[in-house]
Parts: structure tokens; C-alpha cells; sequence
């Protein structure tokens, strides 16, 4: 099938660097694609040239004329609109609906009289979803499209774009969206791409094995390089022809060696260890804290052993680093007490960067101000070789931090954290903005860690890898602990943080049929299931001409400005009529298949 979208040896360079040479693109209808490669190689950039709002030094880009394509960047502008609804309205086409677009708000939580100024990363982030998804485009270009989202969000928009008929390419850390979603892997190392078809669950092994092959090419190269040398100092005795070329040949490939891009060196993460607290670390005892009338943390105790792995989770606003100021001693509750063990050090990453100035320099931010040298633990260390510890070059040093990308901000605020010496460290979103390669570096370390963490993360697998209890919102203040990751959780509960049914994957365009208990020796339909069979579809024919009126109503452009409230009651009917149709579709074909598999 021929793509709908292709970029040819596209070309860039930035600043006299080369960053993009000879990168490809290609979607097609059904391609579904991750789009990986380390911060700063050039995702970004290769999916704005997608897009067609940047253009390339040389190379090529083809869109089918009649396709319909939405980008969503990585820090969406909603300047100039006077309200959200104004901003998400601006990305339809003149045949589109509105209707879609409020749904999608509604179903985002998004206000649509709000001003776009004041919106928070979050609600920017959702509005710019509800944006792009709204015209039911024929492509996506998704760049970190879970940023500032919390796990209800994340796991929302799975389903969605599982359903979605649109082909996208979609740049993530989050491994498990794309692990869930992808088929096809496009891999930027080095500015240039290689594809494998497959989705992201296959990516890790398939790029070690060629980073492996190149390492041995290099091996390679190098000792026929030591071969020619020798042969130069003590065999030129041949003709002068023949001598001339293996100089050339040399020559050429020592220009190969040099000019040979490698592999950026990993960052080397180690935690600065304070002597091992006691066995007990925190012990809270019925505290609870409220702001004005609204519970945040209500009657909640816990014990905290020294080695424990806390990850904290649940919906923006619920409440997440209230609570974990509140057992790392940083908050005082209303009422009840927190106790930290004996010997306890915290180390603390701030998921606001809150104490990061934008005029700041990075060597600065990791010296506090003076000299030249960085206090790691009990140690001296020079700050440009620390720095190169967490993938900084030496000609940083003087960046202010306001220059810095989010994912070099995140591993600058790492590399503070992690100089401090602790037994208690505290993570409050610690995986925003950080590249696939970095997380696996911080879980190694944090798995290594010999004292006690508290995890505040929206990253299922970060959580899968890291966590050996979770604590979850149950609502109204209340909290609860279950042991293992995020997936343990949801296995015990039933359901994840946004409560729907765990049997509703995101890869399934539907909820499965409930299935009805029955015994292996009925031979017949009950009277009650008879009955129910007989009324179903009577049921949902009258819940489907509900629905059609209230689409018909909602489908007024002026019906939000004229009744805003009417409208925000006949979203709400319609949310809860399709959710009774589907659970009536559900319960009739599960009957159904029960008449069937008994008479015949």
C-alpha cells in the first residue's frame, strides 16, 4: 500500500552540527509507529519536517494531497485564543463536526470557557489532545503525548488511539503505551533512522544486537588499520603503484575511523549512600490532612521498612505529593503522627524543578555557586566530569538552565539529587522528560539502591520495574497499599487508577462480552434469563433513540453559549446512556451465546 506520508534522506544541521543525515519517515494506512532515539537526537525536529511545519536542509517530503494530518507538539501553543473551546475548535476542517471535539473535552475534563493563558501543563496537554483527535485525521504525529498526564489520562487515551482509525507516529517514554500500541520501530541514532517492523516490545534486543555488530565492525577496522600501519613502516619495498594506493588506502581508512559517529556514552548514575537508617524508616499512624473542606489524606497509617519501594498513584489533583511530603517529614498533617526512623537522610527530586533558575548555569546548579568542583557524598569531583556523567558536554558548563531541553533539565536535576548522600529517597515524577536509555540507567539505580524509596510516578513500567508496594487513591481521602508494581495492583483490585474493568484492555475496541456464571449440568435458560433475553433488545432500542436525540441536540454549534448548563447535562446523559447500551449490548449477547450453546 503506498504511504500517505514520506520523508527521503532528509538532511539537517544545527549549529555547524550535522543532526539529521539521511533520515526516513514512511506511514502508511495501519502503520503505527514508535519513534525512538536518545534526547537531542532529532525526534523532535524529524517529526516537525513530517509535519510540515519545519523545513530540511535538503532531502525530500510527500503527503497524499487529500490526507487529513494533525501534529501535536511537545509544548503546544494556545496563544491567541480567547478561550480552550476556541483553541480545539481551530483544529477542524469545514466538513468536521463540533459535536466530536466537546465530547472529546468533556471526556478530557477540559473546560471549554477557560482561558488558554492560565491552563496548567496538564490541561494544556489534554486540550491539545481533544485538538487533534477531533477531526478524525488519516494521520498522527504525536510528540510526548503523555507528558504532564496522570495514569487515568494515559490509560485514556490508549483506547483511544487503539480504536482510532488513523495511522500515527508517536514519540514516548512511556514504554508501555508504545509496547501496547506499536507495530513498526523507527530507531534515530546518530542522524540517521533504521526501521524494524515491529511494535516497541521488540526495539530493546533488536538494538542491542546492532549496536553489538557495529562494536565488532569496529574491532574490525581498527585491526586493519594496525595492519596497513605496519605494512607502511616496514613493507614499502614493492612497486611504487601499488604502494601509493595502500597509503591512499590508509589513508581512507583512518578518515573511516575518524569520521565514524559513535554511540553517545551512556550516563553513569550512582546514589551517594548515608549510613543505613534503622529497620523502620517511617511509621505514620492515622494522619489525615484536609485543605478547607476537601480530604486529602484521611485516617491513613503505614509502616515503611528500610529497603521498601514505595510508588504512589492515582489521578492529578487526588492528592499524590501531599502525601508523600507528608511521610517524608517535609508536611505536617492536621492530625495523627509520622515518625522517621533512626538515621534517616532524604534525598529529594522536586517533580516543579521548583529550585531551578532559569538564568542558572549548569555548572552553577551542580556547585551551588562556586568553584569548580561538585561534593558527591564524601568526595570531590570535578564538575565537567560529572557532568559528562549524565551526558552533559564540557561546553555546557556556562548553558543557562532556561536553555536546557526538558529531558536535559531532568537529568541535571538527577545529578543534584543523587550527590547527596541518603538512605530516604524521595521522587516526586522523576521520569518526566527523560529518554528511554536514561530511565533504564535510573531503574538499575534505584534497583541497587540499598536504602528505602517513595515513588511518585504516572509511569506504569517505571512503577512494574521499580515498586514493591503501591499505594493507590481509593477517592474522599483514602488510600490504600497493595504489594508488587502497578500491574500487581490492578490484578488485586480488579481495575487500574482510572476504575475501569482491568478485563478492558486498551487493545480491544470493545469491552468482552460478560460472561453469566453457569453451571456445568443447566440444560436450560433460568425464567430470570429468559425474561431478560425477551427485554433486551426492547431495551436498547429505546437507549439508541435517546442517544440519536441527544447527538441531534448536541449537534447545536450554539447550544453551549446559549445553555451552558443544559448542555453540560445533556453530555452527561450521554456518557451514562452509551455506558447503559454498552452494558445492555453486553449482557444480551452473553445470554445469547448461553441460548445458543444450549440448544445446540
Amino acid at each position: 500500500m503506498p504511504p500517505q506520508l514520506q520523508l527521503r534522506d532528509i538532511r539537517l544541521t544545527l549549529g555547524g552540527a550535522p543532526l539529521l543525515e539521511g533520515a526516513e519517515l514512511s506511514v502508511s494506512p495501519g502503520d503505527r509507529i514508535a519513534l525512538v532515539g536518545r534526547n537531542g537526537s532529532g525526534k523532535s525536529t524529524l517529526l516537525k519536517i513530517a509535519a510540515g511545519e519545519s523545513l530540511a536542509d535538503d532531502g525530500s517530503r510527500f503527503a497524499q494531497p487529500n490526507a487529513r494530518l494533525r501534529y501535536l507538539p511537545q509544548e503546544p501553543d494556545l496563544t491567541g485564543y480567547a478561550t480552550t473551546l476556541d483553541f480545539v475548535l481551530s483544529g477542524l476542517g469545514e466538513e468536521d463536526s463540533p459535536y466530536r471535539a466537546r465530547a472529546l473535552m468533556d471526556d478530557l475534563g477540559v473546560d471549554p470557557r477557560s482561558d488558554p493563558a492560565r491552563l496548567s501543563g496538564g490541561e494544556a496537554r489534554r486540550a491539545a489532545l481533544a485538538r487533534v483527535l477531533a477531526p478524525d485525521p488519516d494521520i498522527l504525529l504525536l510528540d510526548e503525548p503523555t507528558n504532564h498526564l496522570d495514569v487515568v489520562a494515559i490509560e485514556w487515551l490508549e483506547r483511544e488511539l487503539a480504536q482510532s482509525r488513523a495511522a500515527f507516529a508517536v514519540i514516548s517514554h512511556d514504554r508501555r503505551l508504545l509496547a501496547d500500541l506499536t507495530r513498526a520501530t523507527v530507531w534515530l541514532d546518530r542522524g540517521r533512522t533504521r526501521r524494524l517492523d515491529q511494535g516497541f516490545a521488540a526495539f530493546e534486543a533488536w538494538r542491542d544486537a546492532r549496536l553489538e555488530e557495529e562494536e565488532i565492525e569496529r574491532h574490525k577496522l581498527d585491526r586493519r588499520i594496525v595492519e596497513e600501519e605496519h605494512w607502511l613502516r616496514y613493507g614499502v619495498t614493492a612497486r611504487r603503484k601499488r604502494n601509493m594506493r595502500r597509503v591512499a588506502e590508509l589513508a581512507a581508512l583512518r578518515r573511516e575511523r575518524r569520521e565514524a559517529r559513535r554511540v553517545e556514552g551512556a550516563a553513569t548514575m550512582v546514589a551517594q549512600d548515608a549510613k543505613a537508617s534503622g529497620a523502620l524508616a517511617i511509621e505514620a499512624e492515622r494522619i489525615s490532612k484536609s485543605y478547607g473542606d476537601r480530604p486529602i489524606v484521611k485516617d491513613f497509617s503505614l509502616r515503611v521498612m528500610r529497603g521498601d519501594r514505595i510508588g504512589i498513584v492515582g489521578a492529578n489533583g487526588v492528592g499524590k505529593t501531599t502525601l508523600v511530603e507528608l511521610l517524608g517529614g517535609a508536611l505536617a498533617p492536621d492530625s495523627g503522627i509520622v515518625r522517621l526512623g533512626a538515621n534517616v537522610a532524604i534525598a529529594s527530586l522536586d517533580q516543579r524543578r521548583a529550585s531551578l533558575r532559569p538564568t542558572t548555569t549548569l555548572v552553577d546548579a551542580l556547585t551551588g555557586g562556586g568553584g569548580d568542583f561538585v561534593a558527591v557524598g564524601d568526595e570531590r569531583k570535578h564538575v565537567i566530569g560529572y557532568m559528562k556523567d549524565f551526558l552533559f558536554a564540557a561546553e555546557q558548563a556556562r548553558t543557562p538552565i532556561g536553555k536546557l531541553s526538558g529531558g536535559e533539565r531532568g537529568r541535571l536535576m538527577l545529578a543534584r539529587a543523587l550527590a547527596r548522600p541518603s538512605n530516604l529517597m524521595v521522587l516526586d515524577e522523576p521520569t518526566n522528560d527523560l529518554d528511554i536509555e536514561t530511565l533504564d540507567l535510573l531503574q538499575e539505580l534505584l534497583g541497587d539502591y540499598p536504602g528505602t524509596i517513595l515513588l511518585v510516578s504516572h509511569d506504569r513500567d517505571f512503577l512494574d520495574r521499580v515498586a514493591t508496594s503501591v499505594i493507590v487513591s481509593e477517592g474522599e481521602g483514602r488510600w490504600r497499599e497493595y504489594a508488587g508494581g502497578y500491574s500487581d495492583m490492578v490484578a488485586q483490585r480488579g481495575y487500574g487508577v482510572s476504575g475501569r474493568p482491568a478485563a478492558e484492555a486498551p487493545k480491544a475496541e470493545r469491552p468482552p462480552a460478560r460472561e453469566s456464571p453457569r453451571p456445568a449440568a443447566k440444560r436450560k435458560l433460568s425464567f430470570n434469563e429468559k425474561r431478560a433475553l425477551d427485554a433486551l433488545p426492547g431495551k436498547i432500542a429505546a437507549l439508541q433513540a435517546e442517544i440519536a436525540a441527544l447527538e441531534r441536540a448536541l449537534g447545536d454549534a450554539g447550544l453551549h453559549a446559549r445553555d451552558p448548563q443544559g448542555f453540560r447535562r445533556a453530555t452527561e446523559s450521554y456518557a451514562a446512556k452509551r455506558g447503559e447500551l454498552d452494558a445492555a449490548e453486553d449482557d444480551w449477547l452473553a445470554l445469547e451465546i448461553l441460548r445458543e450453546e444450549i440448544e445446540g
